[in-house]
């Protein structure tokens, strides 16, 4: 009888076993076995699409971790019973499931979805049953947890990938990105967050490409085409679904964790087809327990699954065991032991949605799992707003079979080779489209895109800068001028080819910002011509570096100069005259000291020794000075001072000559403020923007003149003010030089240059060939086209006067004190040196004059002493 016994029991568990492995496999309930009689059992929902792969996976992650979890904790109290409900992909179908979890089974949480579409109207039910909805896979930002507090992620937001995307961006130096996503909450929710991430990189986003999510290859094909005629060649994907293409060299594919987090788990063919895009994902450290949980969850899935082949598990998996743990622990934490709903207020059985009722559970529940903290599987599991966080992501690069690691991304560090690095940002090699290793430039000419469509002004003067010509025999317009060759030449520099057509344009009232305006509302491609680059133009287009001259200054007539009586003074300046003064007296009291004693010809009255100091310094001006001089002391002295004098002579000469002949030129005016003192009329450039500068110098409407072409110029300078003209004219500077070099002999450029930032190509802001022109111009200022192009247009540069300063030769002043010095030391160096050996010599008689009381009367014995002869020199010894 016993063993009868224990044969029905051993046929009742098997049954049971049986029984519970079926519904495991069907979704239908989850259980733990041989539970505790004293456990309770807590009705959870699930809501996955079971038929595709994702949710085969995270089905897998979640029957796991139930094992996993109730088998290292024996003594809890509560067990987690899932109720499986498929959603069939489809947000009505998930909305379906969890009515009939919440109305049927009264489940206290449910889990998933796993797509953001269908989590949003969950999220809401269950913020009106006060019924947790906890997904570990539903990443948009458009799912508000402020609005819906029973809302819980146990992923991470989309938009904390933001700043790796933007980072990824703004190392490689891209200007312009292509979001390419699904019609979704998941695609739409984080584009909003690139926006404003890009212009804070100074990138933008010129094209969204919104894709279908249940798009057929054709749409894809159609769209993908529209994307091959843009010039944008970096294209951010963001979607769940592997569709991609265009994977030719020149493309750059950045691809957000939507699809970077599940590349370890897609079809080998699918992956062949993404060579060379580059992925953001969230990390996943390889560490023993992912390799542990990797091997036991691929058994899982083979069991669960037994006709699918078992991929890697992706982050997902893992955040799903995460889930369940965390669930599981806030259920024991919470103390919950049965089921316990009310009610909606004034509810009915008339609809599915208003049978609902309200769950007592379901605070406790709330505060207990944002309050649950472990280690988990992936990291430590902490929810701050109802959400995880994730501030490493790893960025791989698709090559070979799988994915690559290349560099991290972290808010300390940005981007880094090595995990928490402090190193410069850097990324290992990485391998674009087409098997290339060269970093694409972001942008291309579209092969089969329109011709560029360039504005280039119509003039009615100063043609040699543009000029456009139509041929009425023909109907042909041409254009040619210095700013057309200079742009030719550029666009010829680049390496590659954009195809481009001028189209004249006739600038209302002459105005080169209604032109510069039609760039701006993209009805031309650019503007080629005489564009001055302006601070307020540049507000809403770009400029390319200038390429000529910058500053506006003023020409002037000259007059014929009147000479003045006391020219042969103006040469030196007046500390110049005194300083030469100076020095001819020092040089001549020097030589008269070192000579007095033992030349005969330094001596004499009081008055013809005066007078030798003065004449004899003097006389080496002309170099007819006739006494010999007796000291090898003086004689040094003497030929250093002649050497001055010559140099003083010769520039006093040349500046003299220079006054006498260049001078006779002067301008009429040589400051503005002239001009307004003596209410003078001014002309400048019709059309330009000097009109507005001259308004801000304190000029009066009344008192400017417009004017067109250089012979306007010329006439109305020639008249001057008191016959209808103007007495100067203000233009920039590349204009003037042109007049100039054909009237540089009555009218002079004169005054001060203000400053602006000379003639620049206009683009569209942030076009990308604004830095790429810029550096072909840098390049054709560098060569000799350059040149050669302005001797073209402009002719070889006259030898005529630029500036107010080439008018007048100004005078020499005292910058040639190191003359002075050098004489000035020789001869203190001279006297230190011959009254050190007068000393010398006559020791004895000094000290013994030095003997006397009287200070005064001890200084006149020394010069009584110093103004003998002294007998043994040559000189007396040959006289007596």
């Amino acid at each position: 009888m016993l063993a009868y016994h224990l044969i029905l029991m051993l046929d009742l568990f098997f049954f049971f076993f049986f029984l519970s492995c079926l519904l495991n496999n069907n979704g239908g309930v989850l259980l733990v076995m041989a539970q505790n009689s004293s456990t309770r059992s807590i009705d959870v929902g699930l809501v996955l699409d079971l038929e595709t792969l994702g949710g085969k996976m995270s089905h897998a992650s979640i029957s796991m971790a139930l094992d996993d979890f109730y088998a290292s904790h024996t003594s809890y109290g509560t067990r987690l019973l899932i109720h499986s409900r498929d959603s069939n992909q489809d947000v009505i179908g998930a909305a379906s499931a969890t009515l009939d979890l919440l109305k049927n089974v009264q489940a206290q949480v449910i889990l998933g979805p796993l797509s953001s579409s269908q989590a949003e109207f969950m999220a809401h039910l269950g913020n009106e049953t006060q019924v947790l909805i906890v997904s570990f896979s539903a990443t948009s930002p458009s799912l508000s947890l402020e609005r819906t507090p029973y809302f819980i992620r146990t992923t991470i937001n989309d938009s904390s990938q933001v700043g790796a995307i933007s980072a990824l961006v703004k190392f490689f130096g891209w200007r312009e990105v292509v979001p390419v996503y699904e019609d979704t909450d998941f695609g739409s929710g984080i584009i909003p967050y690139l926006v404003d991430a890009f212009q804070a990189i100074n990138a933008s986003v010129p094209y969204r490409s919104v894709i279908p999510p249940l798009a057929k290859d054709e749409q894809i094909i159609t769209e993908l085409y529209k994307l091959m005629t843009m010039q944008t060649r970096v294209l951010l994907v963001h979607m769940t679904s592997s569709s991609i293409g265009m994977m030719e060299e020149g493309y750059v594919w950045l691809m957000t964790d939507g699809m970077g987090n599940m590349l370890d788990s897609l079809d080998p063919g699918i992956i062949d087809a993404m060579q060379g895009a580059v992925a953001v994902r969230s990390y996943m450290p390889r560490s023993r327990e992912i390799v542990s949980f990797t091997a036991r969850w691929k058994a899982r899935f083979r069991q669960e699954n037994p006709s699918d082949e078992p991929p890697n598990p992706s982050v997902f998996q893992l955040w799903a065991y995460d889930t369940v743990w965390a669930l599981a622990m806030a259920m024991e934490k919470a103390g919950v032991s049965s089921s316990s709903f009310q009610k909606l207020p004034g509810g009915d059985n008339s609809t599915d949605l208003a049978s609902l009722s309200i769950s007592n559970n379901g605070p406790e529940l709330l505060e207990a799992i944002l309050n649950t903290r472990f280690r988990g599987i992936n990291g430590a599991f902490q929810l701050v707003n109802g959400q995880l966080q994730s501030s490493v992501f790893e960025i791989v690069n698709v090559i070979g079979k799988g994915a690559r690691q290349i560099a991290f991304w972290t808010p300390e560090f940005e981007i880094s080779k090595l995990f928490n690095s402090t190193s410069p940002a850097n990324l290992k090699t990485v391998i674009w489209p087409g098997d290339t290793t060269s970093v694409p430039k972001g942008w291309e000419m579209p092969t089969n895109g329109r011709r560029l469509k360039i504005a280039v002004p119509v003039k009615y003067g100063f043609n040699e800068f543009v000029n456009v010509v139509h041929d009425q025999t023909n109907n042909r317009t041409t254009v040619t001028g210095y700013c057309i060759d200079v742009f030719d030449a550029v666009m010829q520099l680049l390496p590659y080819a954009v195809p481009y057509e001028y189209v004249p344009f006739k600038p209302p009232n002459r105005r080169y910002s209604d032109m510069i305006d039609q760039v701006f509302l993209q009805r031309y491609d650019a503007v080629v011509g005489d564009t001055t680059i302006i601070a307020d133009r540049s507000l809403y287009v770009d400029f390319t570096l200038p390429y000529t001259g910058s500053g506006v200054s003023m020409i002037v007539p000259l007059k014929e100069g009147k000479r003045n009586m006391w020219i042969f003074l103006k040469p030196l300046t007046t500390d110049l005259w005194l300083g030469t003064l100076t020095f001819f007296f020092f040089t001549g009291l020097i030589v008269w000291l070192l000579e007095h004693r033992i030349n005969p010809e330094f001596r004499g009255p009081p008055s013809k020794q005066l007078g030798m100091i003065f004449y004899f310094a003097f006389s080496t001006l002309v170099f007819a000075h006739r006494e010999r001089l007796a000291n090898n002391l003086s004689r040094v002295t003497v030929v250093i001072w002649t050497f001055v004098v010559l140099i003083l002579a010769s520039s006093y000469t040349a500046s003299l000559t220079s006054m006498l002949t260049v001078q006779q030129l002067q301008p009429m005016v040589t400051d503005m403020s002239e001009l307004l003192k003596n209410g003078e009329y001014v002309g400048y450039q019709d059309g330009s923007f000097v009109v507005d500068l001259l308004k801000g110098m304190g000029f009066k409407e009344h008192q400017m003149k417009n004017y067109s072409t250089q012979e306007q110029y010329h006439e109305t300078l020639k008249n001057g003010t008191k016959n209808g003209g103007v007495a100067a004219i203000f233009d920039e500077i590349p204009y003037l030089k042109l007049f100039l070099a054909q009237h540089c002999t009555d009218v002079a450029m004169v005054g001060k240059t203000y400053k602006t930032n000379g003639f620049g190509f206009v683009f569209p802001l942030g076009s990308d060939l604004t830095l790429e022109v810029s550096r072909a111009i840098l390049n054709v200022i560098e060569s000799d086209t350059m040149m050669a192009i302005e001797r073209k247009w402009f002719g070889d540069p006259a030898n005529c006067p630029s500036d107010s300063n080439e008018l007048h030769s100004s005078s020499l002043n005292f910058k040639l004190r190191g003359l002075f010095l050098i004489t000035g030391v020789v001869s203190t160096l001279a006297l230190i040196l011959f009254f050190t050996m007068y000393i010398y010599k006559n020791w004895n008689e000094l000290k013994a004059v030095a003997m006397e009381s009287s200070v005064w009367t001890r200084v006149g014995a020394w010069v009584e002493h110093f103004d003998q002869r002294d007998l043994n020199s040559r000189a007396f010894i040959r006289e007596g």
